[in-house]
């Protein structure tokens, strides 16, 4: 059982004023009293749609945010005939097709080139696992809470867009279908349906890709020089909304089952890694062999955070983790302050500073960012046979009430045991202080 001990909890402190100070505040009161009547007297004397340009109220402006509701009646991509999503349908020119759109829709323009798009599905059909589908319905409701909480975006696909590519081939239609019908968005992420958010304030370091399209979690070492399948995780990645992208995924897809170069592929994959084709030997060659087409000031591998973090490292440390930020937050009284969960980027921010020396990845007292469920197969219960169902299930459970309190701060309460999801208690004011 995974439990954690809050510390003590700091009451407010009442001060009895003495006499000078009451007359002082009464005093004080009367001024703010008269200088209250001599503002709004004069506030209703400017017209509303002149008191932002003012500075006095913005409060009941139009937010300026984007217009769903305006789609002008010009041609653009969507009225070719010869358009389509499917793999198949192959697309030129696509950034100046992007480039039109956001200008026909200049509300989607402003922060366009940092707007992300989550893809994640699972399959069409119930789980066989008696727990498949409740965990799956968590995995998914944590990632719906990580985009509410940053304005993200989010697709849950759960059929095949392509029956030809199955399985975890899957992903790449939906990825390709995504990017096409959301050209406001610059990077589409794809994450698998068992990687988990585990830290909800952490946002991509976007600033650090401005030389890259294709950004995957691993170790440099494990790819270029073991020529190790195993030194990359395709159940997460970030893939700029372009051109070269799109011309990337019909090279991954050529790799593929459904293309007729599958069987020659496979041997080519099974020679190099030693493992059968799937989705990352195929991406690990892509690295590997094509490095000088695709990986110059194209493609990254990710070392310095858990874009997708392996599980059996991460779930035994969550406890201690939980016990360092509220150590931090003892001491940080903003930090302690209760927010709208709309402004929580902001006490992401706030922290940072305390978490400089937290160090990143394995080792780390840091929350990681993503962690992946890889080899349990929630779904199917076919799990790797080097763990339990069960310890995989207990895991499951601790990373996601782990990341379940994060967001339940926010409306006041959270789980004192992270083995327990059913129970949770209210916080109490200034906690935990």
């Amino acid at each position: 059982m995974v439990a954690f001990h809050h510390l003590g909890w700091r009451k407010p402190a009442i001060r009895i004023l003495d006499r000078p100070s009451v007359f002082l505040a009464g005093a004080v009161s009367a001024l703010l009293l008269l200088w209250g009547c001599f503002f709004f007297s004069t506030l209703d004397s400017i017209p509303f749609f002149s008191r932002s340009k003012s500075g006095l109220c913005n409060c009941n402006q139009p937010n300026p945010a984007f217009n769903l509701q305006f789609d002008p009646p010009v041609s653009t991509f969507y009225d070719d005939p010869s358009f389509g999503y499917t793999v198949d349908k192959r697309i030129t020119n696509w950034d100046q097709k992007r480039r039109t759109w956001l200008g026909l829709h200049p509300s989607f323009e402003p922060r366009s080139h940092e707007r992300v798009f989550i893809v994640t599905g699972s399959r069409s059909t119930p789980c066989k696992s008696p727990t498949g589908d409740h965990f799956l319905l968590r995995f998914y409701r944590n990632k719906v809470d990580y985009c509410r909480i940053h304005g993200y975006d989010i697709f849950y696909n759960n059929v095949l867009l392509d029956p030809k590519m199955p399985s975890c081939w899957a992903k790449i239609p939906a990825v390709r279908a995504a990017m096409l019908a959301h050209p406001e968005a610059e990077w589409i992420w794809w994450l698998d349906e068992d990687a988990a958010f585990t830290d909800m304030e952490y946002k991509l370091p976007l600033q650090r890709y401005k030389d890259y399209n294709f950004i995957v979690h691993g170790w440099p070492k494990e790819v270029y020089v073991k020529k190790s399948w195993l030194g990359l995780n395709a159940g997460s990645f970030l893939i700029r909304n372009c051109q070269w992208s799109l011309d990337l995924l019909d090279s991954w897809a050529d790799m593929g089952p459904r293309s007729p170069n599958f069987d020659k592929w496979a041997g080519i994959l099974m020679n190099e890694f030693k493992h059968e084709s799937d989705d990352q030997t195929a991406l690990a060659y892509l690295l590997l062999k094509e490095h000088q087409q695709w990986g110059t000031k194209r493609m990254h591998i990710e070392t310095g955070y858990y874009l997708e973090g392996y599980w059996v490292l991460i779930v035994d440390t969550l406890k201690n983790i939980t016990e360092r930020y509220l150590e931090i937050e003892t001491t940080t009284g903003m930090l302690r302050r209760r927010h709208a969960e709309k402004v929580s980027e902001r006490y992401g921010v706030l922290r940072e500073p305390s978490l400089k020396d937290a160090g990143n990845e394995f080792g780390s007292w840091r929350r990681p960012f993503v962690t992946h469920f890889a080899g349990c197969q929630p779904c199917n219960g076919k799990h790797n046979p080097l763990f339990t169902g069960k310890r995989c299930r207990d895991a499951m459970n601790i990373a996601l009430n782990f990341a379940d309190n994060q967001v339940l701060r926010n409306y006041g309460f959270v789980h004192r045991n992270l083995s327990d999801s059913s129970v949770v208690s209210p916080l109490p004011f200034d906690y935990p202080a």
